[in-house]
């Protein structure tokens, strides 16, 4: 460790950590000297994520976890604080983006979404809450985190993605609501909307939803990093200061 790393002796759980923007973060936040806990439901990615951290001289804990289980949510922040000690900082990223037209739509693609973005969010979260208060109460930092991942999508509406648009759309009322909630408790409640970035997300969804969106994004995307370094930023600032909203489109994305 470096006097450079500025979360040191903090606890950050990652959820969706097995790919993409959770597992980018993971990496970013360990770099920055935190203990991570790495959850998804594909353990032998988080795993092999926790071996990379470990490797690199950090410490992390990797736990196998649906959060649309309300059971498997609070268990995975309950092991958290069990086994690290405390828990400073939540990055509710895991997601699901099932696209396509709302006329004959599957619905359980519609309650896959509303499961994953929004209850498993609100489960994490409300699980996650009085462990943050605590923390910012005890730590030498006055703070702690709560960084909700969004999107553009909660912004602005297409055709083709209501359903996406309205859960991510939910993220973004709750995390406004909870950060006036908590702000003089000095947990900072942040929203992350990310433009198109280059992950798994799009491979979810049915083939032939993806053979219609092939080159509709024809500029170059995000790397997960980009989405991480920013994240890690948000965390890192003085506890006197929040980073509330951070919109984050690739240069050449309209809208």
């Amino acid at each position: 460790m470096t006097n450079t790393q500025k979360l040191n002796g903090t606890v950050a759980l990652i959820t969706g950590a097995s790919s993409g923007i959770g597992e980018a973060t993971a990496l970013a936040l360990a770099e920055q000297g935190a203990t991570v806990t790495i959850a998804a439901r594909r353990k032998d990615r988080i795993d092999a994520l926790a071996a990379r951290i470990a490797d690199a001289g950090g410490t992390a804990l990797a736990i196998e976890a649906d959060v649309t289980a309300q059971d498997q949510a609070q268990a995975l922040v309950e092991k958290t604080v069990t086994d690290l000690g405390r828990l400073d900082t939540l990055v509710n990223n895991a997601g699901v983006m099932l696209l396509g037209p709302a006329v004959g739509a599957p619905l359980e693609e519609w309650d896959r979404m509303v499961a994953v973005n929004v209850q498993g969010l609100l489960y994490c979260a409300h699980a996650a809450l009085p462990h943050l208060l605590a923390a910012a109460k005890d730590s030498q930092r006055q703070v702690a985190d709560m960084v909700n991942i969004s999107s553009v999508a909660g912004r602005v509406a297409r055709s083709g993605s209501g359903v996406y648009n309205a859960t991510k759309w939910s993220v973004g009322a709750f995390s406004e609501s909870l950060r006036q909630e908590v702000a003089r408790r000095h947990v900072r409640v942040s929203l992350v909307e990310p433009g198109a970035v280059a992950t798994e997300l799009i491979s979810h969804n049915r083939p032939e939803i993806q053979e219609a969106m092939a080159g509709r994004d024809d500029f170059q995307k995000m790397e997960p990093e980009d989405i991480a370094e920013a994240i890690a930023y948000i965390v890192t600032r003085p506890w006197r200061m929040a980073v509330n909203e951070m919109l984050i489109r690739p240069t050449e994305q309209e809208r």
